[in-house]
């Protein structure tokens, strides 16, 4: 059973991690976000869950208008030949559902399945801000502290430079 918004932000408070919440519409696309978070300070994000051909999962974290070729992005991570993951891999995994993908659903990979990559041109940013497992709301988080919550679900962020320059 998937972990509730409210056991997430206890999860948070009990790890000494600092967030703030705004509730909006739900949103389905980047597009739609930008609408809803206009006014939230921070980076906006998105996220990737993806499979590879051996099976390996990954989630690919980055800013909402990064280009990720997804071709180039294997290399780049180790992998082999990357595909978007079905939508119920993703909730038999994170806990969530399409349009609700975020860093924040590796608190449900209570098995640690997912390799997590951070896009380094994202982690420069100080403030942060995610889904909190579902898409009616922005969380706002420090970049140390999305390491750190990563890590306090026992899985071990990489970052790596996965987007395109601009």
């Amino acid at each position: 059973m998937s972990v509730t918004r409210a056991q997430l932000f206890t999860f948070f408070a009990d790890h000494g991690i600092a967030t703030t919440t705004h509730d909006h519409e739900p949103v389905f696309t980047v597009e739609q976000a930008k609408h809803a978070h206009i006014d939230i300070p921070g980076g906006h994000c998105k996220n990737l869950f993806c499979k590879d051909e051996k099976g390996t999962l990954w989630l690919i974290v980055a800013l909402e208008d990064a280009r990720i070729d997804l071709k180039a992005a294997k290399d780049k991570i180790g992998s082999k030949r990357l595909t978007f993951s079905k939508p119920e891999l993703l909730l038999e995994i994170l806990g969530v559902e399409p349009g609700s993908v975020t860093p924040f659903g590796l608190i449900n990979d209570t098995n640690v399945k997912t390799n997590v990559i951070l896009d380094e041109a994202m982690m420069k940013l100080p403030q942060l801000n995610f889904h909190p497992l579902k898409n009616d709301a922005t969380t706002t988080i420090s970049s140390e502290d999305l390491k750190k919550f990563i890590r306090a679900t026992g899985h071990n962020p990489r970052i790596v430079s996965v987007s395109d320059p601009s």
